[in-house]
């Protein structure tokens, strides 16, 4: 077997760059699938470990929380082992976060789960460190958003899936009756009921840590070449010569902060939805349809983004659109009121304008990656881990929306989007072109 090939960012043929990226687009798929079971996993453990709707929300902080500790030690990681060797150590450590499950399961222990989504956030955690810069450098950066678009619907085609599947694998037609009675049980019966319960996530999740442990071993021998981020072409490096630290790079700074917050609010719109769901009195066999609504939404926005950028609109100007469309969203959410019968539900209009949010975050991801990147060379894998870092906001907006769900109701607690919609305007407008923190020189897009 030979070496692995170190390429030059773009350096790729077109053949290799399609390989390429048919094996992210499988890496971006299990992403989606692990991390948007969360949007069922969060009612689940919710009813079964008996939990309040702050409670609740520790399966988005500890999964994601992973992200703010892991991504500058992965970045070390990566430019040890390279992008290939480092992808299998994720995969390898996200199977071991799904083993967890089992002894959880069994012994029914909230913190047992959430030690286990810790892992599978720690090794997705090193994956997206890896494959985030590599799908941006692989080919023209003014295609970039192009690619994350591409992959993005490989992510969210899988978040659809992942309630659906993990719903038809867990959940039994019988479930509605059971979840009103447990209230009603003695502790014995209760105790009992919620064991059963429990476990049905063994089988599923042995199924998954198998396979990522499999995949782990075919993404270390595929063809994927290595890119090399460590050389800078000649502008590149002239332009950064003066700069010793990745925090000299106000873009980058000012850029990971917009990821944190644009996670934040997409985690918001499709992890609340089943709760906000039954806010209105809809049982979780009814309401687990809606993730996959809003991801579906998001799937049309990428489709819009693959076709126009850059024929049509750049992907400074979709950045810009879709931020303000989810301010005017966050709105509507808000104020709307009257039920309304769609898709065989009845349910409150604002809910609607929550999935809509899918397609108002869509492009925001690909805008932000491509802008903050800029210009990194050397710095690229800890610029790109810096950006990870901002993945933090899963754990932190869930969390905040619970509390003020608790504190207020479901429905108002969205205002906690107004604010980061607000920073993701100013990012896309004037953020994006800073590069230097002591004066208003600007890099024109």
């Amino acid at each position: 077997m030979t070496d692995t090939q170190i390429i030059a960012p773009g350096g790729l043929s077109r053949r290799e760059t399609m390989v390429s990226l048919i094996i992210i687009g499988l890496l971006f798929f299990i992403f989606g699938f692990v991390s948007w079971v969360n949007a069922i996993l969060i009612p689940y453990f919710k009813i079964a470990c008996e939990l309040t709707h702050f409670q609740s929300y520790f399966v988005t902080l500890a999964f994601y929380i992973s992200y703010l500790l892991i991504a500058v030690p992965a970045s070390f990681l990566l430019k040890r082992t390279g992008f290939k060797k480092g992808m299998m150590l994720g995969l390898w450590i996200m199977a071991a976060g799904a083993f967890m499950f089992i002894p959880a399961a069994l012994a029914r222990t909230y913190a047992l789960f959430l030690t286990g989504l810790f892992l599978l956030g720690t090794g997705l955690a090193i994956m997206q460190t890896a494959v985030n810069p590599y799908i941006t450098i692989l080919g023209p950066k003014e295609q970039a958003a192009q690619r994350i678009s591409i992959m993005g619907i490989c992510n969210k085609g899988a978040g659809i899936l992942a309630p659906l599947i993990f719903a038809a694998v867990i959940l039994r037609t019988t479930d509605a009756e059971l979840f009103r009675q447990i209230p009603l049980m003695n502790p014995l019966q209760k105790a009992t009921a919620l064991d059963e319960l429990i476990r049905r996530v063994i089988v599923p999740y042995s199924v998954v840590g198998l396979g990522l442990f499999v995949f782990g071993v075919f993404v270390r021998y595929s063809s994927l070449p290595e890119i090399d981020t460590e050389h800078e072409p000649p502008a590149v490096a002239t332009a950064n010569s003066g700069k010793h630290t990745i925090f000299q790079f106000p873009h980058l700074v000012l850029g990971a902060l917009a990821i944190f917050i644009h996670v934040g609010t997409q985690i918001v719109a499709i992890d609340t939805i089943i709760n906000y769901a039954g806010s209105m009195g809809m049982n979780l066999l009814e309401a687990k349809a809606f993730p996959s609504y809003t991801l579906t939404a998001t799937i049309i926005g990428y489709i819009t983004g693959i076709i126009c950028i850059p024929k049509f609109f750049s992907q400074v100007t979709a950045l810009k659109v879709c931020t303000l469309l989810g301010l005017l969203f966050s709105i509507v959410i808000l104020l709307a009121k009257g039920n309304v019968s769609l898709f065989g539900h009845q349910a409150d209009l604002s809910i609607w304008f929550l999935v809509l949010l899918g397609l108002a975050n869509s492009l925001v991801w690909a805008g932000i990656w491509p802008l903050a990147l800029d210009g990194l060379g050397r710095f690229t894998k800890l610029g790109a881990s810096i950006m990870i870092m901002g993945l933090c906001g899963n754990a932190i907006m869930p969390l905040l929306y619970g509390w003020l769900a608790d504190v207020w109701n479901p429905r108002a607690a969205y205002v906690v989007l107004l604010p980061c919609y607000g920073y993701l305007i100013i990012y896309a407008v004037y953020g994006h072109k800073i590069r230097n923190w002591k004066s208003n020189k600007k890099k024109n897009n």
